[in-house]
This record gives C-alpha cells, structure tokens and sequence, in this order.
C-alpha cells in the first residue's frame, strides 16, 4: 500500500473516531434524559424509545470500535 492510500484510510479512521465520539455523547444523553425524567413518565412512550436509542446507539458505538481495530490493521 502506497502512502497516500495510507493517508486516506487514516483520515477515514480520523473522522470515524470522530462519528464514534458524537455518537457515544448521544447515547449517554440518551440515558441522562432517561435517568431525569419524572417518575410517572418512565414507564410511557419516550421513556421506552428513549431507551431503544440509547441501546441502538451503544451498539453502533461497538461497531465502530470494531472497525477502527480494523483499520489500524489494514493500514499497519
């Protein structure tokens, strides 16, 4: 693999780190909105997506991480 493609897949890996960072902040703002909302209302609706988010949200997290580890690898 030649330098600049060497460059390109760290920027890529940059700017995921990047999306893995803002999406990791969703995610636990996800859970504090969860944690403060009144108790009568975290048995509704919200409380329930807001859970599903935060859930969906971790798991892309995951998945990025894992991708990272792989790129680190491509372009070792």
């Amino acid at each position: 693999m030649n330098a600049a493609r060497r460059r390109q897949i760290a920027e890529a890996n940059r700017l995921l780190i990047a999306a893995r960072e803002m999406l990791a902040e969703a995610a636990e703002a996800e859970r504090e909105y969860l944690e403060n909302m009144p108790e009568n209302m975290k048995e509704g609706e919200r409380a329930t997506r807001a859970e599903e988010v935060a859930d969906n949200l971790d798991n892309i997290v995951s998945s990025l991480e894992d991708h990272e580890s792989e790129l680190d690898d491509v372009a070792a």
